[in-house]
């Protein structure tokens, strides 16, 4: 059976990667002051975060029922069946409608219900074409990747406040007390949703932080800091200069470790902002060899 392998851009996977790994990407809507885009067709990252820092309106939103439709049927023409790996259900309702629009599929349409975004959700991309080629089919996609979920760890310092006061998940005062301050908040995505895990006052302060909590999960979570059992990855929003300072210093302190640092998603950054710098530990699928 041919298998193919279908996310969505909140993966970070671009049109030139997904031809690259042999996947499919669906591109996210966003609605800026009214208009509807959508990422890497006619939105880059640039343009988004000129929209973003200018004052637009800018909000996600989900795909188009229609054009979901539309894309698997499209994939379906040269495939036996497809796997779908949306953004989290804890951070989108695209995966329930997702779920709901496969069922007339007659399972030909396998969704994951992964819990990740981001470079982590790009790393369970991988993982379901590595086991595409152990002989997997979607189904047993599905079951391996779901019992694997909750073994990922985002850790987010995010550059300003603005963001989190305009989506209103703090207050103006606390914002503008916090930005006073060079309060450097550190949040966490530990599967289902954006949580507060620390504060910093300092950047290097917010670095150790997120350091500290990727070696703890690898140790305690993750089966030990060892390459072999993890991977350790980051990403950034709209600031790649301190992305790659950030990543050479990551190479020193894991110097066994191949860290992939990619822009953060979109539909993270709508909701934190820009300069954000972001750690990510994923375990890995320890039968499977790389």
């Amino acid at each position: 059976m041919k298998t193919a392998v279908v996310t969505d851009s909140n993966s970070g996977i671009t049109r030139s990667e997904a031809d690259r790994l042999g996947v499919f990407v669906l591109p996210m809507p966003f609605v800026i002051n009214g208009d509807e885009y959508f990422e890497d067709i006619n939105l880059t990252q640039e343009e988004f975060y000129t929209h973003l820092l200018n004052g637009a309106d800018v909000h996600t939103s989900q795909p188009n029922p229609e054009a979901v439709l539309d894309f698997w049927n499209n994939v379906l023409k040269e495939y036996d069946e497809l796997v779908y790996i949306p953004m989290s259900s804890g951070l989108s309702g695209s995966y329930q409608t997702a779920r709901m629009l496969s069922e007339d599929f007659d399972g030909r349409v396998s969704v994951v219900n992964n819990q990740r975004i981001s470079v982590t959700q790009r790393s369970s991309v991988i993982d379901a074409l590595d086991l595409i080629s152990g002989g997997c089919k979607g189904s047993e996609i599905v079951k391996i990747l779901e019992e694997d979920k909750f073994n990922s760890s985002i850790y987010i310092m995010v550059g300003t406040l603005d963001y989190l006061k305009k989506g209103g998940r703090i207050t103006p005062a606390v914002a503008t007390i916090g930005n006073l301050l060079k309060i450097k908040p550190i949040l966490q995505i530990q599967g289902e949703k954006l949580d507060a895990f620390a504060v910093s006052r300092t950047v290097n302060g917010g670095k150790q932080i997120m350091i500290n909590a990727v070696k703890k999960d690898c140790i305690k979570r993750f089966g030990g800091l060892d390459p072999d059992n993890v991977m350790i990855n980051m990403a950034y929003s709209h600031n790649r200069e301190s992305a790659e300072e950030f990543r050479s210093e990551l190479k020193e302190i894991f110097p066994d470790f191949d860290i992939y640092c990619a822009p953060l998603s979109l539909s993270v950054s709508c909701h934190i902002g820009p300069n954000s710098l972001a750690m990510t530990a994923t375990r890995k699928l320890r039968y499977l060899t790389r």
